[in-house]
């Protein structure tokens, strides 16, 4: 029988023994229509997780433990907004790989300029349910967009579509990798992360649509960490 989880307020999950937290009361009794007995894991978003059994309005703890599934590696994806739902699909699937974080950027080639409060929350929720379903510890923060040269420190790389050099498999695997739009990165925002002190790569001789190009760079980098050995 498949567990559901759920991640909830770490402040409901004290004791032994606890109310059903009002969060997901409606999706666990109205929608799965769960019964006593049955068995959810809560999760405080800490990398820990707490297998529970529903006994009337309550949970009564079974087991507490590590969610072994979250990588080592804290991997953010610094990603130019982009056009209609596209921002979706990458925080779904980047999630699922198992990054850590999401900065959103804006750069002279965005077609999207500003992303609503409403939006982001989608995204937001987005992430928790994706962080859900993969079994994460965590839910991914999505920061608010920032001009690209807010963004750009050491630690990091940029990749560029048409870069001829070292592709990122070849790098130390960085703690935040950053991507651009559906027209790229202008020579200018390349060099200024250069600048930065940041190293340029590619991922290979192919382009990419701007929403593949963060799950694809989370496979290399988390792989070379060895979170997919």
């Amino acid at each position: 029988m498949t567990l559901h989880r759920f991640f909830v307020d770490p402040d409901v999950l004290e004791g032994d023994r606890f109310p059903l937290p009002a969060s997901i009361e409606r999706q666990v009794r109205g929608v799965l229509r769960m019964a006593d007995g049955d068995r959810l894991v809560l999760l405080p978003g800490d990398g820990s997780q707490v297998l529970c059994r529903l006994v009337g309005a309550g949970c009564v703890v079974e087991e507490r433990s590590v969610v072994a599934s979250e990588p080592a590696h804290r991997l953010t994806v610094v990603q130019a907004l982009l056009k209609g739902d596209a921002l979706e699909e990458v925080v779904q699937h980047a999630t699922e790989i198992g990054v850590a974080a999401f900065e959103l950027v804006v750069t002279e080639r965005s077609v999207a300029r500003e992303i609503s409060p409403r939006k982001l929350e989608r995204l937001r929720t987005i992430a928790r349910e994706a962080a859900e379903q993969s079994e994460r510890g965590i839910v991914p923060t999505i920061a608010e967009p920032v001009p690209l040269r807010d963004a750009l420190a050491a630690g990091s790389v940029l990749l560029y579509e048409r870069h001829t050099g070292a592709g990122l498999a070849r790098l130390e695997p960085p703690e935040r990798v950053v991507i651009g739009p559906e027209g790229g990165f202008s020579l200018g925002e390349v060099t200024a992360a250069g600048e930065a002190g940041m190293p340029i790569a590619g991922l290979g001789p192919r382009i990419l649509r701007s929403q593949t190009v963060a799950v694809a760079a989370a496979v290399v980098i988390l792989s070379g960490t060895g979170d997919f050995a």
